[in-house]
């Protein structure tokens, strides 16, 4: 179980939208002074005394991010942040410590951490970390929901729609695409305004942008 606040909504986890904000430390009086300050500026939290409680914790479907202390008992805050990484959990970490060094905060922000504070550190400077942490997580979010609409709209392609779309991007002029899918080129047409529509694309710009996002090109036409 966390250790702090929960709240007593019905709604399950990935039902919930507002940002969310994680602590993980061992120190009971750290943990509440972390929710009183964050509950401050209307942030939800929830806390845990131990890495291993908040892996197991089911995550929101929301803007997130982890504050977590480097020196837990009986464990190394730098190896949980591999733990986490490896879970699958994306979310940006805050560190804070007390008995930080240059060293330490080197590897864990080339490990992805995007803020290391020292203890005792300035209310605003955590606030300023937690926001900055949560809004790029709100960005890796949006940018997945948009690759994720994107497979969608792919995957919704026929065979020979995929087939000319990968030309479209190497590009094939449709003379030149019906030459070699050996079709009409009217039935090129046919499939290039098929293609276009279920890819909501304006232009052929704006199709190449999006067969970069997916991972398909002109390589992958008859394998996709």
């Amino acid at each position: 179980m966390s250790s702090g606040s929960h709240s007593t909504s019905t709604q399950r986890p990935h039902d919930r939208k507002e940002p969310v904000v994680y602590v993980v430390d061992d120190d009971e009086l750290m943990r509440r002074a972390l929710v009183n300050l964050l509950r401050s500026v209307g942030l939800r939290v929830e806390t845990f005394e131990s890495s291993g409680n908040f892996l197991a914790f089911p995550k929101y479907d929301a803007p997130s991010c982890l504050i977590l202390d480097v020196r837990l008992r009986g464990e190394n805050g730098l190896a949980v942040q591999e733990q986490v990484a490896k879970s699958g959990v994306r979310m940006p970490i805050v560190f804070m410590t007390g008995h930080g060094d240059i060293a330490m905060t080197v590897k864990a922000m080339k490990a992805g951490a995007v803020d290391f504070l020292a203890k005792p550190f300035r209310d605003q400077d955590m606030l300023d970390a937690v926001a900055n942490a949560l809004a790029r997580d709100d960005e890796r979010l949006a940018a997945e929901q948009s690759i994720a609409a994107l497979r969608v709209a792919y995957d919704s392609l026929t065979t020979r729609e995929r087939e000319v779309m990968g030309f479209v991007v190497a590009g094939l002029m449709n003379k030149q695409i019906a030459s070699e899918v050996n079709l009409s080129l009217i039935s090129v047409k046919v499939h290039r305004g098929h293609l276009m529509k279920k890819m909501a694309s304006r232009s052929v710009a704006d199709l190449v942008r999006k067969s970069e996002s997916l991972g398909v090109d002109e390589k992958s036409r008859k394998s996709s």
